[in-house]
């Protein structure tokens, strides 16, 4: 059964008004514009050479053993990975279903308040999925824990968001910093540790997932999905996790994303021997 203390995203009170970015997350801007254009991308051969694909089966998962996985590299340090054929077309369709009657201006959480509210540098529309909902959200949920190994239990609901043509999130953090520590306080579940990205569609130009810090591009491919970690083992927040979603060009971005946070996950992800394993 739920915590009762625990309040699922959906339900949370927007406020009202928008929130503006501070000016001092301005001079990064440039290298996310060159890297939605395709520029300043930082795949060298070495990296490259670095990157592998693989089954994976959940630590044999018995609900993966007969269908693993087919899990590939996208990036080396921070590891990235894609998952294909993680969701078809037929879960598609029906999350998509469920989530158009409910499409609202997507929120973001105020870093000082922890409230949900609207940002001009986040374009696009979203919903949020319970798993009792339909079997096919259940799945998906379950899914992502089979191939993650950590608990969803203690994850905010499936979020689904939908980017038009100019639809984007400029670069952000999925997690919280140690100056906003109410962020997450109202769902008492730690802070999100990481971060399970699918991909509902194919974007005929624009729409990349990019990692300014460090270089990466990830295009969008349906039926994909992308995970990484947002926290060490330690807790402490890795920042080069930093991203953005470039603006839609042509065409319509659809997605729908799983934050796992920390708690239950004492024994899933136990802490390393230094402060940045």
């Amino acid at each position: 059964e739920m915590n009762q203390a625990y309040q699922p995203a959906s339900e949370e009170s927007i406020q009202l008004g928008t929130y503006t970015r501070p000016k001092d997350h301005l001079p990064e801007r440039e290298a996310y514009e060159a890297l939605c254009r395709g520029e300043g991308v930082q795949m060298t051969k070495a990296r490259q050479s670095r990157l592998f694909c693989r089954y994976q089966d959940g630590n044999r998962n018995p609900r993966l053993l007969l269908k693993p996985m087919k899990e590939e590299d996208e990036w080396d340090n921070p590891h990235i990975v894609r998952y294909l054929e993680m969701l078809s077309d037929r879960e598609i369709e029906k999350i998509k279903e469920l989530a158009k009657p409910r499409l609202a201006r997507a929120t973001v959480r105020d870093p000082k308040t922890g409230v949900l509210t609207t940002a001009n540098y986040r374009v696009s529309k979203s919903a949020w999925l319970e798993g009792e909902e339909d079997v096919v959200i259940d799945r998906v949920n379950q899914r992502i824990e089979d191939i993650t190994g950590l608990t969803v239990e203690t994850a905010e609901l499936l979020q689904v968001a939908n980017y038009g043509v100019g639809g984007q999130y400029e670069p952000h953090f999925d997690f919280s910093r140690k100056d906003e520590p109410d962020a997450f306080k109202r769902l008492g579940t730690g802070n999100r540790m990481a971060t399970f990205l699918n991909y509902m569609s194919d974007v005929e130009a624009g729409g990349a997932t990019v990692f300014p810090d460090f270089g990466a591009v990830i295009w969008p491919r349906k039926g994909t999905a992308v995970f990484w970690y947002n926290l060490f083992r330690s807790g402490e927040g890795d920042y080069r996790t930093r991203h953005a979603a470039c603006p839609v060009l042509v065409g319509s971005k659809w997605v729908s994303n799983k934050w796992i946070h920390e708690r239950g996950q004492e024994f899933r992800r136990p802490c390393g021997l230094t402060e940045v394993d």
